[in-house]
């Protein structure tokens, strides 16, 4: 009944939201001390690597991630993430070593390959088609939340306890997200017994074409949060942050607030106006950021930073999904993730290089990344006169 009055709001939806929570939870409470506790084994030239290992074999395992969620099913493949999470959090104290911490930077990154991809095909098919906008926002904001609440709590266990409890912790949040996954129900109706004929993909496999336009914007946007990742816990100590998750927390707030409209927006007036403006605010945020000598100067950066993401992130998911053929949801929704992840892994990985513990080159870091996310807006523009031309109108890639 309630369902029938809001399709959106329903158990199977409520589960998925708050598995996502835990899960985001679970690797992102590591992010803030990753780079001071490297540093500590030695390995700070190797700063870049933290994220960029992490999403090298997020995008590798994404087309398999998609092949098998088109027909195994969403839920255990999602639940393959959640597990990953839980293992690796146990085997970080085992490994003390840089070489040992690399690699499992390098295996913690399926995690991310595998749940997400599943979880946006899932949303997609509990809900309807006029409202993925709305409901791919408003899971964006339960993820988001915990990409929020992780790095503070991460670092508050690292202040009060240990790396060692901080790693622990990741560990059973991601128990918590398998145990609710257990309680899903499973949508995909045409499911297939899991053989080794499913993992061998041909080139068709990997990359669902039609929806490439979403997957350049993606990875251009994403640079950005790469180079954030990897420099920011720095500069925040170096402007005499305590807590290094602060940043995090308020971007990711500012970005929640603004996802509780943001998906609504896009599904009234199309994604393309919605994600050019995602982008312009991306971009004025990069340069404050890159600008700041100050804490206040940081956190207003962060602020803008956050509602730039609040507004790209539904949007590009709702048009990764308008574009995408419904029974290769999962395909294409792998794709969108996989220039997620080359976006983040090239800014962490170029940002690392770099940065080498020379503070002062965060701003230039930043300012570079600004110019990254200019290119997003400049094709946005030229993919719009190329459809003129033709006679295509833009509205129609985001009717519904």
């Amino acid at each position: 009944m309630a369902k029938q009055a809001h399709p959106i709001y329903n158990l199977h939806f409520a589960l998925v939201c708050l598995s996502s929570f835990l899960f985001s939870c679970s690797f992102n409470m590591l992010l803030p001390e990753l780079p001071s506790y490297l540093s500590s084994l030695g390995g700070a030239e190797y700063k870049g690597l933290i994220i960029a290992l992490f999403t090298l074999t997020a995008g590798i395992s994404r087309p398999f991630s998609g092949r098998l969620t088109d027909t195994l099913g969403r839920v255990p493949v999602m639940a393959v993430g959640s597990i990953v999470c839980f293992v690796c959090g146990f085997l970080y104290p085992l490994l003390g070593t840089v070489a040992g911490f690399l690699f499992l930077r390098l295996i913690h990154g399926f995690s991310t390959g595998f749940k997400p991809t599943a979880t946006a095909a899932y949303v997609a098919d509990i809900v309807p088609r006029e409202r993925w906008g709305e409901a791919l926002g408003f899971h964006g904001i339960c993820f988001s939340t915990g990409l929020a609440v992780g790095p503070a709590i991460g670092s508050t266990i690292r202040l009060y306890f240990s790396l060692d409890v901080l790693f622990y912790v990741s560990s059973f949040f991601a128990l918590m997200s398998i145990l609710i996954l257990m309680n899903m129900k499973e949508t995909l109706k045409d499911k297939r017994p899991f053989s080794l004929s499913i993992l061998k993909l041909s080139r068709k496999d990997i990359i669902a074409v039609e929806v490439l336009p979403a997957a350049v914007v993606t990875l251009l946007s994403y640079v950005a949060y790469g180079a954030i990742l990897t420099v920011i816990p720095d500069w925040s100590q170096h402007l005499g942050i305590v807590n290094k998750g602060l940043f995090f927390m308020v971007f990711t707030i500012a970005s929640l607030l603004i996802r509780f409209v943001a998906g609504k927006v896009s599904d009234k007036y199309g994604r393309i106006s919605v994600i050019n403006t995602g982008l312009g605010l991306l971009v004025i945020s990069l340069f404050i950021i890159g600008f700041a000598g100050t804490v206040t100067g940081l956190m207003i950066g962060g602020v803008v930073y956050g509602v730039a993401t609040g507004i790209l992130s539904p949007a590009l998911n709702a048009w990764t999904v308008d574009m995408s053929h419904p029974d290769h949801r999962g395909k294409a929704m792998a794709t969108m993730y996989i220039s997620l992840e080359a976006g983040i892994g090239l800014g962490a990985l170029i940002s690392g290089w770099f940065y080498q513990d020379v503070i002062g080159m965060v701003p230039r870091i930043m300012y570079a990344s600004g110019v990254v996310a200019v290119l997003a807006l400049v094709y946005m523009g030229f993919r719009h006169r190329v459809l003129a031309k033709r006679g295509q109108p833009i509205a129609i890639e985001s009717e519904i």
